[in-house]
């Protein structure tokens, strides 16, 4: 019996994935320019700034109303101009944050007006993907760069987006009001979660999509959601919460959505049909992440398969996974369906507002450094790196798994989730064992970066720093 569990189940077969290209900003000459200027900014003081600072601020609102008044093309000009002054805007409220509440408006305001601008667009093409990608992201990134080099309280945890109405039963959160049918769009705190948000053609930084739902007689809210432990299930708003969250983003069908202008209740109800099938049934957790098959559903299928019914389909923008580092790990954890719905692309739907965003500085952090990790982890698998199946943890393993289906099939959570094999679960254990350990190091790094500098790393050279001990730890531990 020993020897049969010591038996590796070995590497899956090598996939193709998606077959499409990756996105590759291409831009390090860009961001070492940004650094330089951040750095003479610091340098020369922040009164000679205040003229640039300004003129680009209003400049972010001239572009706001030009959009505001005119549907432009993905391919016009003006979107050039946008994404340079978001990001030259950078470095000078990095180094001056006096006014980062600002920019945090501009970068909302023109996010709400790109997706709308966006509405007329075919989201899938390709060089409308990018143009969405490089500012949304683009702009995303450049604000949390700032935030993180700002004084501790620079910027409230939790920032307003679109003002988009709802006429679904709410309860008030942190000063928001929230609605039935609002999509929660988080970020946990596991390496397979930075591995789920970062393992994208798009790299993202979500990777858990929950669905709100508020009794329209009793006013108590619920979450429905699925984990990967118990499948589909219902959540209170404390569980939801203690459930380690790095970020969270609340988004909103938008009010003027045609179906919206003849139901105003759809969210509501899509929330509902979600609830009410939770509760009549155990929905396992979807690993293959096939959302076209709702008898079992990862996260994102919650909130899909419930607006489908309401015939609103989510994901206008479809998931595509392509580069063999990402598709091999993602199919050693069981993953089969690489055209698919990454909780992180559906910030990108046109179709949806969001409303609310809460972000603390130093979870924020911590969630930069453990995507970096992935990211330099994930440059070793497009080598042919993989995860291994120690033999001495294949039969703990096995035997954890045997428990797990005991436990189950009574209803119970084992060590082992259902759906899971041992060995999966084996590198699953890898994975973060390897994560944390080069995570220690990437910190180590960072502070002595900070040290010298004066300054956190900004997120490109976290990257750095991660595919140069990536390779200094495990020179002899990989495949290839």
């Amino acid at each position: 019996m020993f020897g049969a569990l010591s038996i590796a189940a070995g590497d899956t077969a090598q996939k193709a994935g998606a077959g499409a290209t990756p996105f590759a900003w291409n831009q390090n000459e860009v961001w070492k320019a940004l650094e330089t200027r951040f750095r003479e900014v610091r340098a020369a003081g922040c009164p000679g700034a205040a003229a640039e600072i300004e003129q680009r601020l209003q400049e972010g609102s001239r572009q706001l109303a030009l959009m505001a008044l005119s549907q432009f093309e993905p391919t016009d000009k003006i979107f050039d101009a946008v994404e340079a002054n978001l990001f030259g805007l950078g470095p000078l409220m990095a180094a001056c944050p006096e006014r980062i509440l600002e920019y945090a408006r501009l970068v909302a305001s023109m996010r709400n007006t790109l997706k709308r601008q966006s509405i007329t667009w075919d989201v899938n093409d390709r060089q409308v993907r990018d143009r969405l990608y490089r500012i949304l992201y683009g702009s995303r990134i450049a604000l949390e760069e700032v935030m993180l080099q700002a004084p501790k309280g620079s910027l409230p945890k939790i920032l307003s987006g679109a003002a988009e109405k709802s006429q679904t039963p709410s309860v008030r959160h942190a000063g928001f009001d929230l609605h039935s049918g609002d999509i929660l769009v988080s970020r946990g705190g596991a390496p397979t979660s930075a591995l789920i948000a970062r393992g994208n053609d798009y790299p993202g930084n979500f990777s858990h999509i929950a669905l709100l739902y508020v009794d329209e007689a009793t006013n108590k809210p619920s979450i429905i959601e699925a984990h990967i432990e118990r499948g589909v299930v219902i959540s209170t708003p404390d569980q939801y919460v203690n459930d380690v969250k790095l970020r969270i983003m609340v988004l909103r069908v938008r009010a003027d959505h045609p179906l919206m202008q003849k139901d105003p209740m759809l969210p509501h109800r899509a929330a509902k049909a979600a609830y009410e099938e939770a509760r009549k049934r155990h929905i396992p957790y979807d690993f293959a992440m096939d959302f076209k098959d709702p008898s079992k559903q990862f996260c994102s299928e919650v909130a899909y398969h419930a607006y489908a019914a309401a015939q609103i389909n989510l994901w206008s923008i479809t998931t595509t996974m392509s580069s063999p580092g990402v598709v091999n790990w993602l199919g050693d954890f069981g993953v089969r369906y690489f055209v698919t719905q990454a909780p992180a692309d559906l910030e990108y739907d046109p179709q949806l507002s969001v409303v609310a965003e809460g972000r603390d500085s130093e979870t924020l952090w911590q969630a930069h450094v453990d995507d970096a990790v992935i990211d330099g982890m994930l440059e070793g698998a497009n080598k042919g790196d993989r995860f291994t199946e120690p033999f001495y943890l294949l039969v703990p393993g096995g035997l954890a798994k045997a428990y797990s289906v005991i436990i189950n099939g009574f209803g119970g959570v084992g060590p082992v989730p259902e759906g899971m094999s041992a060995g999966v679960a084996v590198k699953a254990m890898e994975l973060e064992k390897k994560h944390k350990r080069l995570k220690q190091q990437v910190l180590s790094s960072a502070a002595l970066f900070e040290e010298k500098n004066g300054y956190r790393p900004p997120y490109w050279e976290l990257v750095r720093m991660a595919e140069n001990l990536n390779l200094l730890v495990y020179p002899n531990d990989w495949g290839n």
